[in-house]
């Protein structure tokens, strides 16, 4: 009788730690899908060229955020970091929308090399272009043929999506193990953290390739030396501020209530450092090229400062990205404020957002890209297929985690 009323007990406190699906949540994410799907299909019909950018960007930015989550996971593992457990499911969740952006990055790879539905994203992949004597033949991109070659780009798109998804399946598995094993976990710590090593370590060379293949590339003749960190400084931003933003409505729901000021604080931080890390980036990269005023180098920037469809876009991402986070999140008490980090964190997605259009849209679009109603449709068609997945992975488990050596440590964390 005791043993089943322990285990009847057991299993009340398994289902007030799992989180229930909100009805107007689904509803609103299933018409806010609708509206990705029309939008995309309105801009394949109306200018066919200008929605492979619309869906290359938008499921960029929502790769970065997912990927990073993988990163972020591993990165705590690597640091034996204590601080993060009491939140280590909202990463958990994001992470499952990574299959999903990695199936749309590899759909429009293999279209673009094999010339489906008129991708032509990829300029370097037209026929003829590294053929000595052909019309269209570009000297200075085929001296890069040993790299940019089509075969070598598919294969190297295959390789990063295979390595992050089996770690990230790695990952939630083991993670998933860690709640089931007795005592502190402690035997599903360790396998974490050797996965999160070969992880950290692969994620730091594919990051980049990636950034060069998948973005560098569109811009052929022009190259920067610190894309890959830029780009990655991107992904911190927005995947740190995804976490807690996530985090804190969760916890207005209810949910996380051992999340506290101090977890928050932290990642507070995290995202104002990140912040100014990514301004760095973005200044170091702009101004010696600006300054050096080489023709091939300066293109790049002239593109998005001269073309008027651009140039507003241009300035304004770098202000809200950088001065928001500073005035908004420079002192303490202001990165304990719940109502002022959810409003930074909104505006700072929206400029990473326009960021990631202006990565893409001046190389491959040129003069005729615009940053409409298409591009926004399709962008929150993204964002509620996320919001569902995210939200029903995280339905599945309990949304504290049970067992793991820094689990105490993480519920009173007090900075």
């Amino acid at each position: 009788m005791f043993k089943h009323f322990r285990i009847t007990v057991m299993n009340n406190l398994d289902n007030i730690n799992m989180y229930t699906p909100n009805k107007n949540l689904n509803v609103a994410s299933l018409v806010m899908i609708i509206i990705g799907l029309f939008s995309i299909a309105i801009a394949f019909i109306f200018d066919n060229h200008a929605a492979w950018t619309n869906l290359l960007f938008n499921n960029y930015f929502f790769l970065g955020i997912s990927v990073f989550a993988v990163f972020f996971i591993a990165l705590q593992h690597v640091a034996e970091a204590g601080w993060s457990i009491a939140i280590k499911r909202v990463p958990e969740a994001i992470m499952t929308f990574l299959p999903y952006t990695c199936f749309v990055m590899l759909f429009i790879v293999v279209t673009a090399v094999f010339h489906f539905g008129g991708n032509h994203i990829y300029h370097w992949l037209e026929d003829g272009i590294m053929t000595e004597g052909a019309p269209n033949y570009d000297k200075i991109i085929a001296g890069k043929e040993p790299y940019l070659n089509s075969m070598f780009f598919l294969f190297r798109s295959f390789l990063y999506v295979g390595i992050w998804l089996y770690c990230a399946k790695r990952l939630r598995q083991i993670s998933l193990d860690g709640d089931n094993e007795g005592d502190i976990g402690e035997k599903s710590y360790w396998k974490g953290l050797k996965v999160s090593a070969w992880f950290i370590v692969l994620f730091a060379v594919t990051s980049s390739t990636a950034s060069w293949d998948w973005i560098m590339s569109i811009d052929a003749h022009w190259f920067s030396t610190l894309f890959g960190w830029y780009i990655f400084s991107e992904w911190a931003t927005i995947g740190f501020t995804s976490i807690l933003l996530l985090a804190l409505l969760l916890n207005k729901q209810g949910y996380l209530k051992h999340l506290n000021d101090s977890h928050i604080h932290d990642l507070g931080k995290l995202i104002f450092a990140f912040s100014i890390v990514w301004t760095y980036m973005w200044f170091s990269q702009f101004m010696l090229i600006w300054y050096a005023n080489i023709p091939e180098e300066v293109t790049y920037h002239l593109e998005r400062i001269e073309l008027e469809n651009y140039r507003f876009l241009f300035w304004f991402s770098l202000a809200i990205n950088f001065i928001v986070p500073t005035l908004f999140l420079m002192s303490r008490d202001a990165k304990r404020n719940k109502n002022r980090l959810v409003f930074v964190c909104v505006v700072i997605l929206i400029g990473h957002w326009i960021n990631s259009y202006l990565l893409f849209a001046p190389g491959t679009l040129h003069e005729h890209g615009h940053l409409g109603l298409l591009e926004i449709g399709v962008g929150i068609g993204f964002l509620g297929f996320f919001l569902r997945v995210f939200l029903s992975n995280l339905a599945k488990r309990n949304i504290e985690v049970k067992h793991h050596p820094f689990l105490e440590e993480s519920q009173n964390l007090h900075t």
